[in-house]
C-alpha cells in the first residue's frame, strides 16, 4: 500500500488524511483506554529505551495524569499500539499562564517513516486547539518539529526543570499571544495520580 489511511475514533469515526509513507494497511488514532497502558510503556521501551526515564520532561510528568482529553495511541489493523503520544498540563513559571507539555511521541520502530507519527502530532495539536488550550511545548528536534509549527522563537525565557539543551525547547501558540511575557521555570500542573488510577 502506498499511502495508508488513518482514522480517528472518537465521537465520530471518519477518515481525516492519506498518511505519507508505506505501512502495511491503516492505522487508526483513539483516545488511550487504561487497558493500554502495559502496550505503551514496552512500546516507550522499545522506540526510547531505557534512558527515558532520567529526561528532564520526565520530571513534569512524574506522578501526573495526561490533560483531560490527550492522551492518544495508534492501533494497527490487528489492534497492537504501534504509536503514543500523550499532553501535558504546565505551568510557565511563578503564577504563569497555563500550556501543554508535549511527550513522548514514539512509533514502532519498525514503522518509522509510515506517517504514524506525523498523524498523532497533527491530531494531537487539533484536539488541544479544539479544548481551548493556549500553547503547547516540548523538546525535541526542530527539524521535525518545526512542519508543525513548533520553534524556539518564544522559549528563551523558559527553562525545563533540569538538564536540557535550549536550542531543543520549542513551542506553538494554539491562540495569538498566549505565550506573550511567559518566563521562568516550567512546572506541572494538572491532575495527579492516584493510588487507582492505571495510568503509567
Amino acid at each position: 500500500m502506498d499511502k495508508a489511511d488513518f482514522i480517528v475514533e472518537g465521537a465520530a469515526r471518519r477518515v481525516i488524511s492519506p498518511s505519507r509513507g508505506e505501512i502495511a494497511g491503516a492505522f487508526v488514532i483513539l483516545a488511550e483506554g487504561a487497558g493500554d497502558m502495559l502496550a505503551r510503556e514496552a512500546l516507550l521501551d522499545r522506540a526510547m529505551g531505557p534512558k527515558r526515564r532520567k529526561k528532564s520532561s520526565e520530571k513534569l510528568r512524574r506522578g501526573r495524569r495526561p490533560s483531560e482529553g490527550l492522551a492518544f495511541v495508534a492501533r494497527d489493523p490487528s489492534g497492537a499500539v504501534v504509536g503514543t503520544v500523550r499532553l501535558w498540563d504546565v505551568t510557565l513559571g511563578e503564577n504563569g499562564p497555563a500550556a501543554l507539555l508535549l511527550g513522548p511521541l514514539a512509533v514502532e520502530p519498525g514503522l518509522k517513516s509510515g506517517g504514524i507519527g506525523s498523524a498523532l502530532m497533527r491530531h494531537a495539536v487539533a484536539e488541544a486547539a479544539r479544548l481551548g488550550h493556549g500553547a503547547i511545548l516540548l523538546v525535541g528536534d526542530a527539524p521535525y518539529y518545526g512542519r508543525f509549527g513548533f520553534s524556539a522563537d518564544r522559549t528563551g525565557s523558559l527553562a525545563m526543570p533540569g538538564p536540557y539543551e535550549r536550542h531543543r525547547l520549542l513551542a506553538l501558540e494554539l491562540k495569538d499571544g498566549a505565550l506573550d511575557g511567559a518566563k521562568g521555570t516550567i512546572k506541572a500542573a494538572g491532575r495527579k495520580v492516584k493510588a487507582l488510577d492505571f495510568v503509567a
